[in-house]
């Protein structure tokens, strides 16, 4: 009897551990992996975007986010409209008048940029770590039958949001320096 209730508990640890990543999935999906593609140039480019103005664009608080630009979005595909955008988190402030080949998600344009870029990873990896720690917990559950386990999986999930922090950014000082040396 003390083995099919061991058995039962695995498998509802597993369970909980592959539907933790599941919804972390999910979330990265539906939230910060559409911008992220765009910044990181995946696919095939949306259109082309006349810059009207540069500006610092800044927080609720009024720390600086990066550089913002307005322009005029020319899609690539036939039919669609013309429309006032917004180029989010600029690689730089871009001259009046200038073009800019950009890629779309929901309704803002972005172009490769360290800070842009930066700012994604870090979205990404906070909203994985806390699943990814709680995925850790199940598989601790899993493995020991138990629902008792000697895992501080709250320090995984601090390191695990630390890291997504630092990791972005560390892409985005890279990838900044990368832009600034080869354009």
């Amino acid at each position: 009897m003390a083995r099919a209730a061991g058995t039962w508990q695995r498998r509802v640890g597993l369970t909980g551990a592959v539907l933790s990543l599941a919804v972390a999935g999910w979330l990265i999906w539906l939230f910060p992996a559409a911008h992220l593609a765009a910044v990181l140039g995946l696919g095939p480019v949306d259109g082309v975007m006349t810059i009207t103005s540069c500006y610092e664009a800044t927080d609720a608080q009024g720390s600086q986010v990066g550089t913002n630009c307005r322009g005029t979005y020319e899609p690539r595909a036939a039919g669609e409209p013309r429309r006032q955008v917004t180029l989010d988190k600029a690689a730089g402030p871009h001259e009046p008048g200038s073009t800019v080949e950009v890629r779309m998600a929901r309704g803002r344009a972005h172009e490769l940029s360290g800070y842009a870029l930066g700012t994604w990873v870090t979205v990404t990896g906070v909203i994985l770590a806390p699943f990814l720690a709680l995925s850790l917990s199940f598989r601790a559950c899993a493995r020991d039958a138990t629902w008792r386990h000697h895992g501080d999986y709250v320090f995984v999930f601090i390191v695990a949001e630390l890291a997504a922090l630092v990791l972005g950014v560390v892409v985005g000082v890279l990838v900044s320096i990368a832009l600034a040396l080869f354009g």
